[in-house]
This record gives C-alpha cells, structure tokens and sequence, in this order.
C-alpha cells in the first residue's frame, strides 16, 4: 500500500525528495500541485521530469479520496459521507449561508465524550482521522475553492486528536499549501483543558467551547468531561489569555426545555463568563431518539437570549438552523444510518 502525499508538510515532503536524490526544491512543486492545483495523480505535475515523477509513483501516491455520497437538504446544505478504510465511516457538512460557505469537518471515527445528546457519541470511538484525511475533506469536493469558513465541530472532539487537528490547520494555512486565514477556522472543544491551552498557545484560530449548562453537576448529567475538567475551571483558564481583537471564543449552548433554560442559568453563565470578551451562541436542539432531552420552543430561545443580552449584556446569537433534514444539524452527526441505507 503506497502512503500519501496529502497530509505531507513542506519539511515533510522535502524530506521525501532528498530521499529519493531529488531537488530540494520539488516539494514546493509537489505541496503546489496537490494542495493548489489539487491534482489527483502524481503523472499530472507536468512540471516534473519523467524520472521524478517515476520515483515518487514507485513509493507514493497524492490520496485524495472522493466522498461516496452526498445528501441535500432543502435548505442548500450538503452532507456528504467518506469511507475511508475498513469500517471508518466519517462525514463532513457544506453550509451555504447568504455570503459566507462553511465547511463542517469531522476529525475523529465515531466520539470519546459520549454527551447525552449527541449522535455521534452514541456510535463509539474507532480511532483518530489523520492530517490528510482531514485534509482530504477540504480538497476532495467541487466546492473547495469557494469555502470562506471551516469548523471543527463535525464527528469527534478536536482536541482528543490534538496533534493530527494542529497539523491539518498548518497546512490550512501556510502559504506553501492552501494559505487560509486561521481567523477564518474555529476548533469547538468540549473543555480538555490541557489541550486547550496549548491550542490557545499554538494557533490562531478561533475557539469554540461547548458549554451547554453552567451548573456543575447538571452538565455533568449530560456531558461526562464535566468531571474531569469542569465547565468553570475551564472559563478561569480561558479567562487568562487575551481575546480582544480579531480572535474570537463562543461559548455553544444547545437550550432544552427544563433544562437549562431558566433565568438562574443565565445569571450562572454571566457569573462564569465575568471578564471574558466572549459570545454565546444558542443552538436549537434536534431530537435524538436516544435522548429524554427537549426542544425549547422559539418563545424559550428568545427569552434566554433576551436574559443574557439585557440583563448580563452577553452578546448572544440564536444559531440558525440548517440540514436537519438530512441528519446534518448539530449533533446529528452520525453514520451509523448511512451505513445502514448503502446496505439495503
């Protein structure tokens, strides 16, 4: 089995080419060719001998891997599903919205945290995604050179594959590979605080918390990391790093009918978000049938923001919502019925 090109750094690539006795400078040809031209083929970098691309063939080969199917909602998004080896199933979602084109990448098979209201968790883990097969999510559709936004917040926790996750933004955003802006990228984690600050140290990119309920032991109901690394340990530790300017962190809360709707809760996020430049974003929830959680109504969701805004002056956003008809929403995430439907 021939490795793959793609998920290769710069040094990475120029360490193949001296390898293989070949100019130093070919892997700036080859990172061109594969994550600038997005070229499939090794025989397609013409601007390589016959003898280099010979050599690269015998060992290697670019390893773009094309979804094997797509699913469209009503409302223009666009969830397509991977099979990437043995029963490594994974997805990733296209969201249209007016101006902006958000790619939603998974980043592990199946999920660790296994959260009460999330479908992914409820399928298990099977392993990390690698760089490339990150990677591949971006290059291996026909809308990748109009995607304006990428989120982490596909299948997995981003930071419990912390290394592959930094490594895919590299190449996101060196200039040698698809040169994105890293403002243009948010990675959401549900708190593992190590990690997290190392991606605060280490990246430029935004930062996306999944809080969901400010009340520790009611969190620690329906997401397990509470115990580990508890939602308020979390907001001191992000409390410590400067968030004015171009970077930005949203605290993600999915608002449940007598839950966590009440006024207490938005008094307790205010008290856990004091001196945090910050932004709070209310996210319906979809249903799981795993789940004895409700749906706050639209009366509910605006209340809370309302709450949040008014009396703590939390900038706050009620996250439209797309694709939950093609269980591309959030949460949704889960290929176990897709599996299933390529099966009948």
């Amino acid at each position: 089995m021939k490795e793959k090109l793609l998920g290769k750094t710069l040094d990475e690539l120029q360490e193949i080419c001296l390898g293989l006795n070949l100019p130093k400078f070919t892997a700036k040809q080859i990172a061109d060719w594969i994550y600038k031209k997005r070229v499939s083929d090794i025989n397609q970098m013409s601007n390589l001998s016959i003898k280099a691309r010979e050599a690269l063939s015998e060992r290697f080969e670019v390893g773009i891997i094309e979804p094997i199917k797509e699913q469209q909602s009503i409302d223009g998004t666009i969830k397509y599903l991977y099979h990437y080896t043995g029963e490594s199933f994974v997805e990733s979602v296209i969201i249209p919205d007016k101006d902006r084109l958000t790619l939603c990448v998974s980043t592990q098979v199946g999920c660790k945290m296994n959260c009460d209201f999330c479908a992914t968790g409820k399928q298990g883990f099977k392993r990390n995604l690698s760089a490339a097969e990150i990677v591949n999510f971006v290059l291996s559709i026909s809308e990748c050179e109009d995607i304006s936004n990428i989120v982490y917040m596909g299948m997995g926790e981003p930071l419990d594959n912390y290394d592959d996750v930094v490594k895919s933004i590299k190449i996101l955003t060196q200039e040698w590979a698809l040169a994105m802006s890293p403002r243009r990228i948010t990675v959401s984690t549900a708190g593992i605080i190590p990690k997290m600050i190392r991606f605060i140290n280490e990246t430029e990119c935004h930062l996306a918390i999944s809080m969901h309920n400010p009340f520790h032991n009611e969190r620690l109901k329906i997401m397990p990391i509470e115990k580990a690394y508890p939602i308020e340990e979390v907001c001191d530790e992000i409390r410590k790093h400067n968030w004015y300017g171009q970077r930005r962190v949203t605290f993600e809360y999915i608002l449940w009918k007598d839950f966590n709707d009440t006024y207490s809760h938005a008094k307790e996020i205010s008290y856990l978000l004091r001196g945090i430049e910050c932004r709070v974003n209310l996210i319906r929830y979809h249903q799981d049938a795993y789940s004895k959680l409700l749906k706050a109504d639209e009366e509910n969701m605006l209340e809370f923001q309302s709450y949040l805004e008014e009396r703590f002056h939390i900038p706050t956003t009620i996250r439209t919502s797309k694709g939950e008809d093609i269980l591309a929403a959030c949460g949704l995430l889960s290929t176990k019925k897709q599996i299933e439907s390529n099966n009948e």
